[in-house]
């Protein structure tokens, strides 16, 4: 495909490649723009970036937009497409640029052009009547776009403050070719059966209320799944040497200025008043890390010090971004950190990436690396920086994993790997993270004594490794589509009897099972045996086991697997190797 840049000049680059990629959406959201305003030519167009997964534009309408204008909005994109029209770059002075954005009435590129200064070039690109401000890079031509669907609608306040207007922002994709857009269409329905939101309500897992927008609710078996999490992630955290504490949820505002937090994070904090002093409610624990470390003097014999923590965290997060289990406002981050000296960093780095491949591969997760290095705003000396960047690059090389570089998108006090990982659709989460941090403390004055008997500052990594449980949980439940391994499952065994009178054996198989320390309970509702078997299956129940009076007389089980389905008839007993086998 043939790329216009910028410059002017045109390269070629392939869809796969990221160039490709964002210039084809790109391109799209331009088409989709030049079809807004072709069919309703009073609208004002404001942004149309390529995202991850397709494209968006914001348009504010005159009239009150729906999904049911989309069809006639695609058949107008394609009409452009056929048009083969080319896109011509040029620039123009600020005040040439304003010219033409109040010749067409385009009231939000003029607001941009506003906070620009004065000497500023402006990058313009045109196909046919439609002009856009914009940097690029673009196809070349229209007709580079071959398959494309507007997806969805939502509201979007202008430039993301909630006291500007209320626009509309049409979601859409596109793709080289027909068969590429039914795969990724064919996912998204894939997608919406896994929602976790949806499958939330009807396994019983976890409510979302209005009382509280953002605090997840646990329900009995959401907490049962939670806990096994929790459990899992104790058991190899203590397998690894590290200790476990627990720091207040609301620390006082001068801690915050030390760590830089109330400086570089005050927006994203809840904060209130105490005997006359401010406090803010912690959005992330390292900072009561570090009181706990200075609590006495430290030796470098006591290196590595690993310390984790199921944090509670708040984070004051913008209403529209909410999404279920994925965003929330309170959610327990499974922190820790490492006190090292500078010759362990590289060891402690592979340490983690290590214990984070092997939770991803207890639960079937593929995994990409990404490095973010330095960012605007960020605390410390170009030499701090480089030295942790080097020392996380040299132990992605050590570990032969392969990384890409996000330039500039790392904390403000750190480098950091991402571990992105890719469920059963094909779909990638941000989970695990590993930052290596000189600032928090120098910025607490922390200190160890070195081998040669003076005061020297440690090194400090951060670490996370499901991110959150309650977002980790949101991505499992859509991973599984619900139907969870058996020793994650809040419920493993179901019994179903066929009528009442065979719940004493029922009783008596059910105690057997939870001596064994397995999940069980028993459905005795008077109906018919059929639709229990059929609530088991929706409630993805691994086993059931159907008890009737030929199950009593036998003193067996008659067994039915979620993914198996009909096992026969068995002993107790050789049902629990079954279930010892595939791990409980």
């Amino acid at each position: 495909m043939k790329i216009k840049m910028n410059d002017g000049s045109i390269q070629e680059a392939g869809f796969e490649e990221e160039l490709g990629k964002n210039a084809f959406r790109h391109t799209t959201a331009h088409i989709l723009a030049q079809a807004v305003k072709r069919l309703y030519p009073t609208t004002k167009c404001a942004i149309g970036p390529s995202i991850t997964e397709g494209f968006y534009y914001d348009f504010d309408f005159d009239f009150r937009f729906s999904e049911e204008n989309f069809a006639e909005i695609e058949a107008e994109m394609k009409k452009i497409v056929k048009e083969n029209l080319q896109l011509r770059h040029f620039t123009a002075d600020r005040r040439k640029a304003v010219q033409l954005m109040e010749e067409r009435d385009e009231t939000y590129k003029l607001e941009i052009l506003k906070d620009l200064p004065e000497d500023e070039t402006i990058s313009f690109y045109q196909q046919g009547e439609y002009l856009e401000m914009c940097a690029g890079p673009h196809a070349a031509y229209t007709s580079a776009i071959k398959a494309f669907k507007l997806l969805s609608v939502a509201g979007a306040y202008w430039r993301g403050d909630e006291k500007n207007k209320m626009l509309t922002r049409i979601y859409g994709t596109s793709f080289p070719d027909e068969g590429m857009l039914a795969e990724y269409l064919n996912r998204l329905e894939e997608a919406k059966k896994r929602d976790h939101r949806k499958l939330g309500r009807e396994l019983g897992l976890f409510a979302l209320f209005e009382e509280g927008p953002g605090f997840p609710f646990f329900l009995p078996k959401g907490q049962i799944l939670k806990n096994l999490l929790i459990d899992y992630w104790r058991k190899l955290h203590t397998r690894e040497g590290y200790v476990e504490i627990s720091t207040p949820v609301m620390l006082n505002r001068q801690l915050w200025e030390t760590s830089g937090h109330w400086e570089h994070y005050r927006d994203k904090m809840y904060t209130t008043s105490i005997d006359g002093a401010d406090f803010a409610i912690k959005p992330m624990s390292c900072p009561g890390g570090m009181l706990v470390y200075k609590m006495e003097p430290r030796s470098y014999r006591e290196f590595p010090m690993r310390i984790s923590e199921l944090g509670l965290i708040h984070r004051n997060e913008k209403s529209g971004t909410l999404h279920g289990l994925m965003r929330v406002r309170c959610c327990t981050q499974d922190d820790a950190h490492i006190f090292m000296t500078p010759d362990q960093i590289q060891d402690e780095i592979k340490g983690v990436a290590r214990l984070i491949d092997e939770v991803y591969s207890d639960f079937g997760f593929r995994y990409h690396v990404e490095l973010s290095t330095r960012p605007e705003g960020s605390i410390g000396s170009d030499e701090d920086w480089e030295m942790a960047t080097d020392g996380l690059k040299n132990a992605l090389d050590d570990l032969k994993l392969p990384y890409i570089v996000n330039e500039g998108d790392g904390a403000f006090y750190g480098p950091k790997i991402d571990f992105h990982l890719e469920d059963s659709i094909g779909r990638t989460w941000q989970c695990g993270t590993i930052q290596l941090d000189f600032q928090l403390p120098q910025r607490f004055e922390a200190e160890y004594i070195g081998e040669d008997g003076n005061r020297h500052r440690p090194i400090m990594i951060h670490r996370v490794v499901f991110g959150s449980i309650e977002r980790f949980i949101g991505i499992l439940i859509e991973h599984f589509a619900g139907k969870f391994p058996l020793w994650l499952s809040p419920v493993q065994v179901r019994i179903l009897t066929i009528s009442d009178k065979y719940a004493d054996y029922a009783k008596e198989i059910e105690k057997i099972f939870k001596r064994e320390g397995l999940r069980c309970e028993i459905d005795e509702r008077s109906e018919k045996i059929g639709y229990k078997i059929r609530t088991a299956q929706l409630e993805r129940i691994p086993y059931m086991l159907v008890i009737g009076e030929k199950e009593v007389q036998t003193n067996s089980v008659s067994v039915r697997g979620r993914d198996n389905g009909d096992m026969g008839s068995m002993p107790v007993e050789r049902l629990l190797k079954v279930l010892r086998e595939e791990g409980i």
